[in-house]
Order: C-alpha cells, then structure tokens, then sequence
C-alpha cells in the first residue's frame, strides 16, 4: 500500500537538511573532478605512460580497501557530518599541495600520486558516510526520488567540473587547484549547516563481531549480495575514465579542452536521466530494468572504444552515462531502502569498496591492459566484459532479476 505524504513534505526542496547536503555534495564534487583533470593530464605530461595513469586509480583503490571496516564502524558511531567535513580538509589539503608544486616547480609525478592518496583516503571516508547520512534527511516513502536528486547534484558536477577544469587549465593549472580547494572549503561550510532532527541511536561497543556485522548482513541478503557484486565487476572491466587523456590527445586530437569535455560527456546523459528519475521514479520492473540499463553500459562502452569522431565519442559517452545513472539509482536505493539506519555506515562503507573502488581498481586495469595492448582493445574489452557480467548475473541471482518495486528493511 502506498504513503500518501503532505505536499510539504513529499517536495525534496522543503526537505532544508537535504538541500544543504545537495549543495554541499555539488561543491565538492566540482573540485574533485577539477582536480581530477589537472592531475589526469600532469600525470600523462611528466611521463606519457598509459600505465601511470592506471595506477592514480589503484592508488585512490589502496585506502578504502585497508580502512572498509574502520570506515564503516566510523560512520555507525560518530556523527555522519563531521565525518564528511574532516574528508573535506583533506582534500583541500591535497588541491594545496599540487598548487605549492607548480609554483614551486617540484611537481613530480611522486607529489602527484602522494596528492592522489590523500584524495583517496578521504574519499574512502567520505563516500560511505555520505551515502549513509541521505536517507535520515529526508521522509522514508521518498528516498529514492533523494537518492536521483543526489545522484544528478554529482552528474551537474561532473559536467560542469571538468569542463571548467579543461577551460582555466589552458589559462593556469594553478588557478584551478585554487578554485578546487575553495570548493572543498565551500562544501565544508555547507555541511556544518545540515540540521538532523533525531533521537540519539545507541552505540555498539567496538567488538569484532560489531564491525564484522556488515559483511553478514550482506551475505544473508542474496539480493544485495547480488547488487554489490554486479557493479563491482561491470565497473572493473568497463572502466575507461583513467585512458580518456589518451584519447583527447593522441585518438582525437583535441587537447585538455577535449578532455574535460570526455569526461563531462558520461554526466550530461546521466544528469538528464536523473532530473527525470526524482521526478518519475522507477517503481515497477526494478531488476529487469537495472540489468537491461547494464547491457547498455557495456555497449555505449564499445562504440566509444571504436570510434575516432569526436561528436560520436561524446554520444557514447553520454549514454554510457545515462544508462549508468539509471544503475546507480536502482542499486543504492535498493542498498539503502533494505539496510537499517543503525547497519548503513558499515553497509555502506562495503558497498563503497566494491563499487565505489571498482572504478578506481578499473582504471588500474583499463590501464594496464592499454600497457599491455593500447587504449582502444583496452576499452573495447572492457566494454564486452561488462555485457557478458550482465547476462551472467541474470543467471546467477534470478531473485534479482525478478524485483518487481522497493521494500523497506524489515
């Protein structure tokens, strides 16, 4: 039977908490994605190898994989914002450090990927907790219209960060570390703002089986086990972010410019796709459409591996990132909806490290295999990879496949 809510409190826009957070999540993810280009693209200057370029991504990896249970545990007992907020200094801290070492003239590609662990490391933090504190903003029987609000207040960044980044970076790389670090100082403000109205939850004591509980309560839940496990290896294999300055300037021969134009082209689809999901969500044929949106990752994965036209590579992408958008919606809603408030940080702080870290894990490998092979076979692969994953997952975890709408955790 469905809710039926007051108007005041069914608007996302009356919901102050969130909209803050919304804000917040815009501001930081601008400079991350800024920061991500000029990095991407020093990087690939100092010292022209593919596989440097995987390994920003294997570096961001390391953190989350040896801090996913203190991340999680973190996030159940200590407020949520705070936790954001101390990430957020890191990665202004990171923005600063790249900035004194152009100016300085010591940039190398050691400070770089020491930039990079920072970044990774507080990301590692933030992400999950994030992920845990939207659900308690706003009414429960309009979460996942927040999860696609949330979910296009990332792609409006990704869009506008890189693009942004290509553009002042021609002018001064300096001048766009600068501005990251003033959007992470930004966010921080924001953040301090979000106002949470709850009673106080009680604390588990930090035993092992506290900390471990995460990976039993996804492991007794085949349907999120399945959830977890798809994107994990879809993301792995289709990953081509990490080889897009490859592209731009030996594919396409477009330069930065072109660069933070690729890596605003995933959003451009995705954030449209998420306007329209917070206005219309999906609420019948939950499982059916989240595979067949996967199949066409893959797909849209292949054309932009193949193709050597610029407008065409920006369509790929853009639906590469549409039908991304629509997976994520449906699998962290999926997430959230089914785990208790009290299990989400540990929850989150796992799901963080098989999805989220999938894209940093896949852009060790997309880098490697380019090493190994070039940056076409090596996207291409990926792309048919992640189409294979989807069939195969279908078989696999048939009580996936067959979710017809969202059911709260019980």
């Amino acid at each position: 039977m469905s809710v039926e809510l007051p108007a005041s409190s069914s608007s996302l826009l009356a919901q102050r908490p969130f909209v803050l957070f919304w804000l917040a999540r815009l501001a930081s993810t601008m400079g991350y994605h800024m920061l991500a280009v000029v990095i991407g693209w020093k990087v690939y200057e100092l010292t022209g190898s593919a596989l440097d370029l995987g390994l920003v991504g294997l570096i961001q990896f390391i953190p989350a994989v040896v801090l996913t249970l203190l991340i999680g545990h973190v996030a159940d007992r200590y407020d949520r914002r705070h936790i954001v907020r101390i990430a957020q200094c890191v990665h202004a801290l990171a923005a600063l450090t790249v900035v004194l070492g152009m100016i300085t003239g010591t940039l190398s590609r050691e400070l770089l990927f020491g930039a990079v662990f920072l970044i990774g490391s507080a990301r590692a933090f933030e992400l999950p907790t994030a992920h845990a504190l939207v659900p308690s903003l706003v009414p429960a029987p309009i979460i996942s219209r927040a999860v696609a609000a949330w979910t296009s207040a990332n792609q409006t960044a990704v869009i506008c960060g890189p693009a942004l980044g290509g553009l002042l970076y021609t002018i001064s790389p300096v001048l766009v570390c600068a501005l990251c670090a003033m959007f992470f100082v930004l966010s921080i403000v924001l953040v301090s703002f979000v106002d949470i109205q709850r009673p106080p939850q009680e604390r588990e004591p930090p035993t092992l089986s506290s900390v471990l509980a995460g990976f039993h309560f996804i492991r007794t839940r085949p349907r999120l086990l399945g959830v977890i496990t798809l994107d994990l290896f879809v993301i792995l294999l289709g990953g081509a972010t990490a080889l897009l300055p490859i592209f731009a300037r030996d594919i396409l021969e477009m330069g930065p410019v072109g660069l933070g134009l690729l890596r605003s082209a995933p959003a451009v689809g995705a954030l449209t796709t998420s306007i329209i999901l917070s206005r219309h969500p999906i609420e019948r044929h939950i499982g059916v459409t989240m595979f067949a949106v996967v199949a066409m990752f893959g797909l849209a994965t292949m054309v932009f591996a193949l193709s050597t036209w610029f407008p065409l590579s920006l369509l790929a992408l853009a639906i590469l990132g549409a039908s991304d958008s629509v997976s994520v919606v449906l699998r962290f809603s999926l997430v959230q909806i089914e785990t208790p408030d009290a299990m989400r940080g540990r929850v989150s702080a796992i799901n963080y490290l098989f999805v989220g870290t999938s894209n940093t894990l896949g852009e060790f490998e997309s880098g490697l295999i380019a090493h190994w092979l070039g940056a076409v076979p090596s996207v291409f692969i990926g792309g048919l990879g992640s189409l294979l994953v989807a069939l195969t997952w279908m078989k696999l975890f048939p009580d996936l496949r067959k979710v017809d709408r969202f059911e709260p955790a019980k």
